[in-house]
């Protein structure tokens, strides 16, 4: 049995298979995923698990240099998108249309989808390289 990190057999391997530049994307319990696009179904209920909680967990086998949020997201869920923006201290976070989102997630290797219930809950995030 895995001992630490990521004990999502599905998310290990999504995160252990990222190039620079491949995308994964973390979204609230409504946000479209394409059929091409790899499911990873976490709800349980509503808020479980949580946006926040979900990112947390990814960050700390992922390594992000870009995040891409919803510019709605600051309207509309603005303390989640401040929460957002402390767990991503060193990442730059790029702010697109809702649309332009969706699209990008027609190129992800994986969409995450997690119990919130949160409008525009949802980062499109960019992998990094660690050296």
């Amino acid at each position: 049995m895995k001992k630490i990190g990521i004990l999502n057999s599905e998310i290990s391997r999504v995160v252990s298979e990222l190039g620079h530049m491949d995308t994964i994307v973390i979204a609230d319990a409504g946000l479209p995923i394409p059929p091409h696009v790899k499911r990873i179904d976490l709800v349980l209920k509503q808020g479980v698990p949580s946006f926040i909680e979900t990112v947390e967990t990814v960050l700390q086998e992922m390594c992000v240099q870009n995040a891409y949020v919803a510019q709605e997201m600051g309207s509309s869920s603005a303390a989640k998108k401040e929460e957002l923006i402390a767990v991503l201290p060193n990442v730059q976070i790029k702010v697109i249309t809702h649309e332009e989102l969706k699209a990008l997630t027609h190129q992800a290797k994986a969409v995450i989808r997690t119990g919130e219930f949160t409008p525009y809950a949802n980062v499109v995030l960019e992998a990094g390289v660690i050296f």
